[in-house]
């Protein structure tokens, strides 16, 4: 997000931006324009392929300027790798934002005035102190991409149900035990990543998620997977790699898009290494994915 930017806004200066927080322009024609503060901050904004963008990524920041919520037009905002622990409830004035990077930082909670950002397509928040996310984000009915990795996640709210729009949601590196119900619902999904979680079994309802293409659960504690799995025939990459998987289910030679067994983490196929695979399983995927199809197919 952002890319080159045509002026650079110097810590020096954004420091003096932070000071003059509260200074106010004069009221003319009965309405109050813009702090010089955020006059100067306005400055550095960009267009990005056709969206007015401001980076404010690798500043230190702590906290952010109040003059930046008053730029209502920004469509692109990038806030990652700073030491933020908390958004205020001024986030919720940006309402023409598309895409939201909070990358990078420590917050431990979102203000439930993201609901607010009813345009927001992309919210990147991994690698943070997050250990819930709030209901209000539900009512970002517009999100395509969520990214909430590397988090401290245990579980998400109902609401996100509603996100069918959403066809990327990026859940690894968190402490799920069970995948959310609502993910469930999220039909539009084409990318799941829940790898590094806590999970030890996939519900049967993972059958709705009828688009899904790239479903990655390697590193978790699952045992058997659902024969359900086996209906996504839109499945082309299949990641249960560091598992506790001693056998696959007898359908899984109906996932035809699959294609072979892969070994390179952005390879398609099905990863499956690092399983406690019992015999004869273990031994006919010696022979490849077709090898293993052929065993499973009935006669």
């Amino acid at each position: 997000m952002g890319g080159k930017q045509s002026c650079s806004f110097s810590n020096k200066e954004f420091n003096q931006v932070s000071v003059n927080q509260r200074r106010k322009s004069v009221i003319r024609d009965g309405q109050t324009r813009l702090s010089s503060a955020a006059e100067r901050i306005r400055r550095h904004t960009t267009v990005h392929f056709g969206y007015s963008t401001l980076s404010l990524a690798m500043r230190g920041l702590d906290e952010t300027p109040t003059e930046l919520w008053e730029l209502r037009e920004l469509q692109k905002l990038n806030l990652s790798m700073n030491c933020l622990c908390c958004l205020p409830s001024a986030l919720g004035a940006l309402d023409n934002l598309v895409i939201l990077n909070l990358w990078d930082n420590n917050l431990s909670s979102l203000p439930p005035e993201i609901g607010l950002l009813k345009k927001l397509r992309v919210l990147f928040a991994c690698r943070n102190r997050l250990i819930e996310v709030p209901e209000e984000l539900g009512s970002c009915t517009c999100l395509e991409v969520l990214s909430l990795a590397n988090n401290q996640i245990t579980g998400l709210p109902g609401s996100l149900a509603t996100m069918q729009n959403l066809t990327k949601l990026n859940l690894s590196h968190n402490h799920i035990a069970h995948i959310p119900t609502c993910v469930y619902n999220l039909k539009g999904l084409v990318f799941l990543h829940l790898a590094c979680n806590r999970l030890e079994t996939i519900a049967d309802q993972i059958q709705n998620l009828v688009n899904l293409k790239i479903l990655i659960v390697e590193g978790n504690n699952i045992h058997t997977l659902p024969k359900t799995l086996c209906f996504l025939k839109s499945l082309e990459l299949l990641n249960v790699d560091f598992n506790e998987l001693q056998s696959v289910p007898v359908e899984m030679h109906l996932l035809s898009r699959l294609g072979r067994l892969a070994c390179h983490p952005l390879d398609k196929g099905l990863h499956i290494v690092h399983n406690p695979l019992l015999k004869p399983i273990q031994e006919v995927l010696q022979g490849g994915l077709s090898a293993l199809y052929n065993y499973l197919k009935p006669t």
